[in-house]
């Protein structure tokens, strides 16, 4: 096998070799083949709605053993960030971008949206592909745009996708709204099985195959579990649950919850397994986290944290994350480092040898970890972080900034000048998080400077937002009727599929 450097190092291999002949170039390539200055292949893993307690690392109640394995392995990254919701962590993650910055970060983008992430950022994947990265494959839920084929993964830098396009999907018929929802590219793929293990299979085989190929590889796989509907296989709720000696519907749910997990980092597992059969394991990111906090009528899965999915309290938006990477990263770390979703994309451009400012102009909120991923007791240069989501509406908005060990939770209509906080229609709570992590004393009335000096960025923050950013859930589910088998055709990019129909069209 070629080996995988920069541009660069295969510079100097030429310079070096120019008399040697093509077998013996291919025979010190391999003999270098396991040395750090190759790019590494880089996997990322995104579990949906895993709440901070639900882990088996966290909490012997849940049984992870391979998450656990990463952990183990790699560098646990305990203060880890992402927005309070799906569609929004996802455009960050592939940007680097606040997604409030492009219209992505008030709801996530439901069946019925005409939305998508905008074609004008440019994604992790289109910078990985001018890095080297010839197989980026995607596996699981995309959740950034469905109803026109200029927002699909294939024409977001990806060059295979596997999956579904909107969340919620049907575990076992793979269906959104009764209509089928699993494809692989453009076109509908008439598969059977449970959701969860045809997206680590599919995710698996991919790697073993792009494994033998002269280039890395960035394989990213967004699971749609432990989302809702809560469906799990008998025997794993047999295994993992117990369903026998709960009573009430959120405490059944919360059972067929960890068997969902359960069967989630069993494919993790064989997605791992695929990794260390290639040979490649030692170089080989594998990142792993939650797209946000657990939700709130399942007991206990965010515990202690105060807060789930759809606040901005710690529970909603901080989540369990690891790094492996055992060329670079010693194992059995882990740092209290604030970071989150937007860093992802320029730590990996980073580790791939490459610099965001040669592929976009547009500011990248996030910053390159790889310092506190490799270098034990790094710290990063203090900064704020926004967490931000409408979801009901501007009536009812939910906004948090932490800076400098502090943090401040604002909650009401849209923000638009720290005047608004004096009226009372906000509900106003500052934490030190330094001392209090778990949020538990409301330090607001006692800190009104404080107040106002995080008040006043989060106006700023909250004034990103464009006019033409996705819209409030709820608006336009009326009516909506799906495309057949939610087809998207690549040479029509911006046709609209589906349609709404009024009563008077029916």
């Amino acid at each position: 096998m070629f080996i995988r450097a920069c541009s660069a190092v295969g510079i100097v291999i030429a310079l070096l070799f120019c008399d040697a002949s093509a077998d013996e170039q291919s025979s010190t390539a391999s003999r270098r083949a396991a040395t750090p200055d190759l790019l590494p292949n880089i996997v990322v893993i995104l579990a949906d709605d895993l709440g901070w307690n639900s882990v088996g690392y966290q909490n012997k109640e849940f049984l992870t053993p391979h998450i656990d394995s990463l952990v183990a392995s790699g560098i646990t990254l305990n203060r880890f960030y992402v927005a309070p919701m799906c569609s929004p962590t996802r455009a960050g993650v592939l940007t680097g971008r606040y997604p409030i910055r492009f219209g992505c970060a008030r709801a996530v983008i439901p069946p019925y949206r005409d939305f998508g992430l905008p074609t004008s950022e440019v994604t992790l994947a289109e910078m990985l592909s001018t890095l080297g990265y010839e197989n980026r494959g995607i596996f699981g839920k995309w959740h950034l745009g469905h109803r026109r084929a200029k927002w699909h993964p294939l024409a977001q830098g990806f060059t295979h996708f596997h999956g579904h396009y909107n969340g919620a999907i049907d575990y076992f018929d793979l269906s959104r709204d009764d209509v089928r929802d699993w494809h692989v590219g453009y076109d509908a793929l008439d598969e059977k099985g449970y959701a969860t293990d045809l997206i680590a299979d599919a995710a698996a085989k991919w790697i073993k195959q792009s494994a033998a190929s002269d280039a890395p590889y960035f394989c990213y796989v967004p699971f749609n579990a432990p989302h809702s509907p809560f469906q799990a296989p008998d025997d794993a709720i047999e295994l993992y649950g117990n369903l026998s000696e709960v009573t009430g519907r959120d405490n059944k749910h919360r059972e067929i919850y960890k068997a969902m997990i359960g069967r989630m980092d069993e494919g993790i597992g064989r997605i791992l397994d695929s990794v260390e059969a290639s040979g490649e394991s030692e170089n080989t990111v594998v990142w792993f986290f939650s797209d946000n906090g657990g939700v709130g009528k399942l007991r206990g899965i965010n515990k202690p944290l105060k807060g789930s999915k759809l606040t901005v309290f710690e529970g909603g938006i901080r989540v369990p994350a690891c790094v492996r990477w055992p060329a670079k990263i010693a194992a059995g770390r882990s740092t209290e480092v604030v970071c989150g979703y937007i860093d992802i994309l320029p730590t990996l451009v980073a580790v791939a040898g490459g610099q965001c400012a040669n592929f976009t102009e547009k500011p990248i909120d996030g910053i390159d970890l790889t310092s506190v991923l490799e270098e034990p007791g790094s710290t990063v240069v203090s900064r704020p972080w926004f967490s931000y989501h409408g979801q009901s509406g501007p009536s009812s908005e939910h906004l948090a900034i932490i800076d400098k060990g502090w943090k401040l939770v604002v909650n009401g209509p849209q923000l638009t000048d720290v005047s608004q906080l004096r009226k009372g229609a906000h509900l106003i709570r500052l934490f030190h998080l330094e001392q209090d992590l778990n949020e538990t004393n409301n330090l607001a009335r006692e800190k009104p400077k404080k107040v106002n000096q995080l008040a006043e960025q989060l106006v700023d923050h909250r004034a990103l937002q464009p006019p033409d950013a996705v819209l409030p859930y709820g608006i336009g589910q009326a009516g909506f009727v799906p495309p057949p088998l939610w087809s998207l055709d690549p040479t029509d990019p911006d046709q609209l599929v589906g349609r709404h129909e009024t009563a008077a069209s029916k």
